[in-house]
């Protein structure tokens, strides 16, 4: 799904739904301990997508705006990295990871774009 010229509400619904998958995802996840550790870090990152966007839509200022929305683009950019290590280690299948992990990327960059925009210039992406 592109993100240009998205409104709110659309990028609201957009994370939601990246939350839902995520959810429906791990519903075939391991029982072994790697398998429930790394699962319940991709939800608390998936999951948060949303719901700090949803704050970032609330912010009272631009400065708080800037800070909510770079907590998303750092959640999505983590939820990208679990997505990484469960199809690297063979605990979710490529095919149903990476539309996953693409949506995970999408929505990072749409996020560096918003706090570029919302900070009137733009960064230089951090590639660490």
């Amino acid at each position: 799904m592109k993100s240009d010229a998205m409104t709110p509400a659309e990028m609201k619904a957009r994370t939601k739904k990246f939350a839902l998958a995520l959810i429906d995802a791990s519903a075939g996840a391991g029982a072994d301990a790697a398998s429930r550790i790394i699962w319940r870090q991709l939800l608390r990152a998936g999951t948060s997508v949303s719901a700090n966007y949803r704050a970032a839509c609330r912010a009272r200022a631009p400065a708080d705006f800037i800070s909510r929305i770079s907590v998303v683009e750092e959640e999505a950019d983590e939820s990208a990295y679990w997505l990484e290590l469960l199809m690297d280690s063979d605990r979710l299948p490529v095919t149903t990871g990476t539309p996953l992990h693409q949506e995970a990327g999408e929505l990072t960059a749409s996020m560096v774009a918003s706090a570029n925009t919302a900070r009137g210039g733009a960064r230089t992406r951090r590639n660490a």
